[in-house]
């Protein structure tokens, strides 16, 4: 299963729904036998980044883009997963 570019509306924001969002895709894959949820997201998107954490995602990996780009404008992807074995 793949989500990608999950995001809400500037205007939106502050309202829960992205928490509520992160929430349903846990629950999605729990229910379809998933063993974890991996994501991917860039250094500047410290707000996403704090909304994973807050939803129990732990930080799994921290790497360059490895492109020229990536390594020119050291361009940090981190990699976050949430165990789903022993979750509720």
């Amino acid at each position: 299963l793949v989500l990608k570019r999950m995001s809400v509306r500037k205007d939106y924001r502050g309202l829960g729904i992205a928490k509520a969002l992160g929430r349903t895709v846990l629950d999605f894959a729990r229910r379809r036998g998933c063993r974890a949820v991996v994501l991917n997201t860039l250094m500047l998107q410290h707000e996403a980044r704090a909304l994973y954490e807050r939803l129990g995602f732990r930080r799994h990996r921290h790497y360059v883009l490895p492109t020229a780009y990536g390594r020119l404008a050291n361009c940090t992807i981190t990699t976050y997963r949430y165990d789903l074995s022993g979750a509720p």
